[in-house]
Order: C-alpha cells, then sequence, then structure tokens
C-alpha cells in the first residue's frame, strides 16, 4: 500500500521510547506489548520468529519495531518496503536493533536481493494484500536457499462454508478500506501450491475473522 507523506515532513523520532509498534501500515496492530522493562512481543510476533537465526528477510517495515522483536540468533535482518516514508521510519527504529539490519526499496513480487540468499523468510500480513500472490509466493522461494522456511501470519479463508461465503461477499469493499487486504483468500492451500511444504500451522481468530501462524520449509 502506498502512503503518501505530503502533510509529515519528516518521520517521527522514535529511538526514544520505541511504543507497540506495528504489523504494517495497512494492518497497524502492535508487534509489543507491555510497557518499559516488561515490553515484549506480542504472541503472534513470539510465534512467527520463534527459533529463527541466520539471514531473515522480512516483506513489510511497518514503522521498523517488529526489527526489536527478533531472537538473538538472528545473525542479519533485511526489511523491503515499497513505500519511502516508512523506509524512512523504520530505519530511525533499526538503531535501536541489536541485529544488523537494512531496509531496502524493493516490491514484494520483485525483491530486489539475490536468489538463494537468506535462511528465512517472513510475512505478516502481506500475502493477503499483495496484488499478485502466487508471483510475491515464486519469489520468495527464489530468495530462499534450499531448506529455508517462510513464516506466514496472516488471514485465512475460513473452512466453514457460511463464513467463507460471508468473507467473499464483503471481500471487494474490505480490500478497498485496507489496503487491498484479501479476507477471502486461502494462503495455506497458495503456499502449498508454491513448492512448499507446510511444517507448522497454528489458526484462531482475531476480531472474528480467521487468522493463521505457521512455517514452511521450501521442498
Amino acid at each position: 500500500m502506498t502512503v503518501y507523506p505530503a502533510q509529515r515532513d519528516d518521520p517521527p523520532d522514535n529511538r526514544h521510547g520505541l511504543g507497540h509498534g506495528m504489523e504494517q501500515f495497512h494492518h497497524p496492530r502492535p508487534v509489543r506489548i507491555g510497557r518499559g522493562d516488561d515490553c515484549r512481543p506480542t504472541w503472534q510476533r513470539d510465534r512467527l520468529l520463534r527459533a529463527l537465526g541466520g539471514t531473515v528477510l522480512e516483506i513489510g517495515a511497518g514503522d521498523g519495531v517488529k526489527l526489536t522483536c527478533y531472537p538473538a540468533e538472528v545473525d542479519e535482518i533485511v526489511l523491503v518496503e515499497p513505500d519511502p516514508f516508512l523506509r524512512a521510519t523504520a530505519r530511525i527504529a533499526s538503531a535501536a536493533c541489536a541485529t544488523p539490519s537494512r531496509i531496502l526499496d524493493g516490491d514484494p513480487a520483485r525483491l530486489p536481493v539475490p536468489d538463494a540468499s537468506y535462511d528465512a523468510v517472513v510475512c505478516s500480513l502481506i500475502l493477503c494484500c499483495t496484488p499478485q500472490l502466487e508471483t510475491t509466493l515464486a519469489e520468495v522461494r527464489r530468495v530462499l536457499r534450499r531448506g529455508g522456511e517462510l513464516r506466514f501470519y496472516e488471514h485465512q479463508r475460513s473452512d466453514l462454508p457460511a463464513v467463507a461465503l460471508a468473507q467473499s461477499v464483503v471481500t471487494p469493499l474490505w480490500s478497498r478500506v485496507s489496503g487491498g487486504c484479501h479476507l477471502s483468500r486461502d494462503i495455506v492451500t497458495a503456499i502449498r501450491r508454491a513448492g512448499f511444504i507446510v511444517e507448522r500451522l497454528d489458526r484462531f481468530t482475531f476480531c472474528h475473522v480467521t487468522h493463521t501462524i505457521g512455517a514452511a520449509r521450501r521442498a
């Protein structure tokens, strides 16, 4: 989703007191809870990132606070973000991150990194929004090393036929007001069709909408 910064000349200085952050601009759910020394990742972000290591690429910067949620075992974090304002904000937040990090200009369907260059790719509320889901997943597979992991936290089409139908009905309007989000997408099936083996899958509801957090390995 493109953000137009015409009325915001400078990104906020969030080096002192990063706050709770956001997953994505179009889905501004917090990535952290608590205050002061008790500030910690939400259970969703903790589950999403648990036991990650090596080099990690995440699609979508949010406001960059998510950088502080990564495990110490991660060697480098790269955020790919198409919006210049969000990139600038994430760079400020990266100053508070102990892990080396870079923020790159790029599109989910055309990642600006070499083939087989990352141990893991993280997608949080991105696959439900990208206009080119199959192309984006192909790009994720391209940049992962053999045996690399895709970690995902996404909307998911319900297994209940009546609910799935309702999701299909509301998706056109929902998409227009929520950054292109498609509630009716079957993300898990799309991941499998893209050449991944789903190894872990947790389903839950958030605000009465089906979500999933999982891990899939490049076949």
